[in-house]
């Protein structure tokens, strides 16, 4: 297959300090160079991505992957696609902050993921979805009402997603345990069933999800060191890289605000932390009467 990678792409081969190479491809470079642009070929290997179920191993370094905001250039996310269900943990862009992130079934990935971001194995993390139907099949979804008083909620939130929210809910029997009770058997967790899903409004992101058989579990990105958001993909690349990030696509620096969470498994619907998503009429915001457990419901996210 034919690819033609403009300047962009042509600046993270040097960003790496090796040639362009991606963990599941060749390259063949061609002599010849041309009005900026390169012209490359790739052919499968499985020498140079190794993969064993549950297991993800690779001989090549970090893939970075510079992609136009608005995803004009969605063509280049293929690969970083292909390593996601390969069981690879990376970075992408959301509509509200970058995401480290993997697939939703794959145990180890999910290891991973906890130990890369050295999250507790007891912080809930939350679900990337592409559509309703993924909400759907991995949760109980939002409530609709049933002409007996209980409002049908579905409808206003139809109008908030895609967007920058939280919503927690009850979880299906189709998520995975380790994504809601992982690794704990303490009292306090052992009936945990809520999962935060977030529906982002980001043209990279759902370009990724689309292409996904099942959503991605993801959490957000702060510095090793200090509780500030990090914004911008070069610094992650620079700083996660080394912790055992596969990947990170770059869709430019963010705005540090995360996703507005709201608990949905009660009525009415509460705010645990408001963030970019506004505070809408159905929504109560009691942010003095927050309790412990209100803080445990957050998930480590987005």
């Amino acid at each position: 297959m034919q690819m033609v990678f403009g300047d962009k792409l042509c600046r993270f081969g040097s960003f790496l300090g090796s040639p362009v190479s991606f963990p599941c491809t060749h390259f063949f470079i061609p002599k010849t160079f041309k009005f900026g642009l390169i012209s490359m070929s790739f052919k499968r290997s499985p020498k140079r991505l190794k993969y064993t179920s549950p297991r993800f191993t690779k001989e090549d370094g970090l893939v970075y992957i510079e992609v136009d905001p608005s995803g004009s250039d969605s063509w280049k996310l293929e690969p970083v696609i292909n390593l996601l269900k390969e069981g690879a943990v990376g970075v992408i862009p959301t509509d509200t902050l970058y995401a480290i992130a993997c697939d939703l079934r794959n145990q180890s990935a999910i290891e991973r993921l906890r130990r890369i971001k050295n999250i507790e194995v007891s912080k809930p993390l939350s679900i990337l979805c592409h559509s309703f139907r993924d909400i759907d099949k991995y949760t109980v979804g939002f409530p609709r009402g049933d002409g007996q008083g209980h409002a049908n909620l579905f409808k206003v939130v139809k109008q908030c997603l895609p967007g920058p929210y939280t919503f927690i809910l009850t979880a299906s029997k189709e998520l995975p345990k380790q994504c809601i009770r992982f690794g704990t058997n303490a009292a306090k967790y052992a009936s945990r069933k809520n999962v935060g899903v977030r529906m982002p409004d980001d043209a990279i992101c759902q370009a990724i999800l689309k292409e996904m058989d099942a959503p991605l579990i993801c959490t957000s990105i702060k510095f090793l060191k200090e509780d500030e958001w990090m914004i911008d993909p070069v610094m992650i690349a620079d700083i996660y890289g080394p912790e055992g990030l596969d990947f990170v696509v770059a869709g430019g620096v963010r705005v540090a605000e995360p996703s507005t969470v709201v608990d949905m498994t009660k009525m009415p619907p509460r705010v645990l932390r408001q963030g970019k998503g506004p505070i809408l009429p159905w929504m109560v915001w009691e942010n003095d009467q927050k309790t412990d457990v209100d803080e445990d419901l957050i998930p480590a996210a987005i």
